[in-house]
């Protein structure tokens, strides 16, 4: 059975990226615009609108008339146009290939490092607890903003938390060169503030990655 969230996501990806993609080519646009360009109804675009401004994507200005009700005119917010602007994944493995065809190993090994510790900058702000569990679901819910699935469990054999990944960030890269997974360990590392290995892999076979707590953090 697909869950409600499942469904919302999908639904996101088939109608409501089309609304953004066409807000980034006429930066403004009503919902009659909207619903003649996507060949919809305007109940059907008003429903997605109210989803994409809750979400935070999409805002709305009002011009008041002299008579009858105010028009209403939509445009991404900054974090609708971060939205539009994320597939990037030809320019990723492009970047990837060019790192990984270095013939001086250390300083592919220091762009590597580099590579971590910067991700570990961009999302260190925003994950917060006092404990490895309660950083790791902190951790957990800032990628699920950007619709990457983890989930945080205990687990008593290791008597530590574990953390999936349950939809890989990198699945372009990781297919192509698994040493993206060591560069997405030692971000982890940085950003829990906890030494954790990569326990079980997908490309291993496994049906997700699973990173835990080092023998050394839990002993």
């Amino acid at each position: 059975m697909v869950s409600e969230r499942t469904a919302v996501e999908s639904e996101f990806v088939a109608s409501d990226a089309a609304i953004l993609d066409l807000l980034v080519e006429h930066e403004t646009a009503s919902v009659t615009e909207i619903a003649l360009a996507m060949e919809v109804t305007a109940t059907a675009v008003r429903q997605r609108l109210m989803r994409l401004m809750a979400q935070g994507l999409v805002a709305r200005s009002s011009t008041k008339a002299k008579r009858g009700r105010p028009s209403h005119r939509y445009m991404l917010t900054p974090e609708g146009r971060r939205k539009t602007g994320v597939n990037f994944a030809d320019l990723a493995i492009a970047m990837w290939r060019e790192i990984g065809s270095l013939e001086d190993a250390a300083v592919r090994q220091g762009l590597l490092d580099g590579t971590s510790r910067r991700l570990a900058r961009m999302y260190s702000g925003d994950v917060h607890g006092q404990s490895l569990e309660e950083r790791m679901q902190s951790l957990a819910g800032l990628f699920h903003e950007r619709r990457i699935r983890f989930s945080v469990e205990a687990d008593g054999a290791r008597r530590g938390p574990v953390l999936t990944v349950l939809s890989c960030p990198y699945p372009d890269l990781a297919e192509q060169d698994r040493t993206v997974c060591s560069v997405e360990r030692e971000m982890f590392r940085e950003v829990l503030g906890e030494d954790v290995q990569l326990d079980r892999c997908r490309l291993d076979g496994g049906q997700c990655c699973q990173f835990a707590p080092s023998p050394s953090v839990v002993e």
